[in-house]
């Protein structure tokens, strides 16, 4: 985390939480209400006698309701044309359909993310916000994360902005005024990240507190569920895919595909790693891990049952596999994602 930047004065910075038409209300709300709270979270200390560090504001082309994604309208309160200056701008999560992100959609927009940035704002974004954000260029060459589910169509709508969405929260720029959130519930993350470091980590603590908000400190990797690629047209290799997808538990798979292919050891590895961008045997471990974590979200079976399971024999091997994968041993794992017992059917 950059040395905390505090009030220096009495004004709050202020907040620009963008309002486009594909914004999604939970984020745009839930960001607005948690950082527009400091009046109602008790504050150690004293700063419950301090005025709030942020003024936020939902801003967006025109004053006045705009509906968004999910056809909630919400107000928004500024326009950026009216905007000379603002400390932070956060885009909300945007909602992405089937045709794609379309771009140069919002040019005033982005010459006005622009604009603040010159001035000196943040531009952060909250989730798949980053699409929006991206087309400033800003962010080319830059490290930064997106919801792992839209990933690949950001690599493909913006392939020169390095992208990591196993990551919670990625800063970045010169100024580390370049922020990103990574799936979902991590605007959570980026939330307590501003607070923290313009309001101190007291602060954040306090709001962490009160809204019981979690850090996502075990990365995004637990939440990832693997799906191959196979929109590569090498029909020897689909085939293989395929085959692969129900028999990934038997003894040497790896020479059951080669087979299968009727190519040479070294051509099957050559192509499918070509196609899938990931060797056969790193590709038939994956699907053995995501049958694993199945097993232990779903059943009771001890993890050196389901070790065996999916294909292998010694579960020592199982256990540092299945933690380099997702980050957590396979106990956490199911700790994490079973549903408690509080939550199952009444029988």
């Amino acid at each position: 985390m950059p040395p905390q930047t505090t009030q220096t004065g009495t004004e709050p910075f202020h907040v620009s939480l963008v309002a486009i038409p594909e914004a999604a209300v939970s984020t745009l709300t839930g960001i607005f209400d948690v950082m527009n709270a400091f009046a109602i979270v008790p504050q150690p200390g004293n700063a419950a006698n301090e005025p709030p560090p942020f003024r936020v504001e939902i801003v967006g082309l025109q004053r006045g309701p705009l509906e968004l994604a999910s056809r909630v309208p919400v107000t928004v309160q500024r326009s950026v044309a009216s905007l000379e200056a603002t400390d932070i701008i956060i885009v909300p999560s945007v909602l992405i359909g089937p045709e794609g992100w379309r771009k140069g959609r919002y040019p005033e927009l982005v010459e006005w993310l622009h604009a603040m940035h010159r001035r000196g704002a943040l531009l952060c974004s909250a989730c798949s916000g980053l699409f929006l954000l991206a087309e400033t260029g800003l962010f080319d060459g830059v490290n930064a994360t997106v919801h792992f589910g839209y990933a690949r169509l950001f690599k493909e709508s913006f392939p020169d902005v390095p992208i990591e969405p196993e990551r919670v929260l990625v800063v970045a720029g010169r100024r580390e005024e370049l922020i990103t959130s990574g799936a979902s519930m991590t605007w959570h993350d980026l939330v307590l990240y501003l607070i923290a470091r313009h309001a101190g980590a007291t602060a954040a603590q306090a709001v962490a507190r009160f809204f019981a908000l979690q850090w996502h400190q075990d990365g995004l990797a637990p939440y990832i569920v693997f799906e191959g690629r196979n929109d590569h047209g090498d029909l020897a290799v689909r085939a293989a895919q395929d085959w692969v997808a129900t028999h990934f538990s038997v003894a040497n798979p790896l020479e059951e595909m080669i087979r299968n292919a009727g190519l040479s050891e070294r051509t099957f590895k050559r192509r499918f790693t070509g196609a899938t961008g990931m060797s056969p045997i790193a590709y038939v471990q994956r699907l053995r891990i995501e049958e694993a974590k199945r097993r232990l979200e779903r059943t009771e079976a001890s993890v050196d049952e389901i070790s065996w399971q999916v294909g292998y024999e010694e579960p020592a091997f199982f256990r540092r596999l299945f933690k380099r994968v997702t980050g957590l041993t396979p106990g956490s794992y199911r700790r994490r994602f079973r549903i408690p017992d509080y939550a199952q059917p009444r029988r």
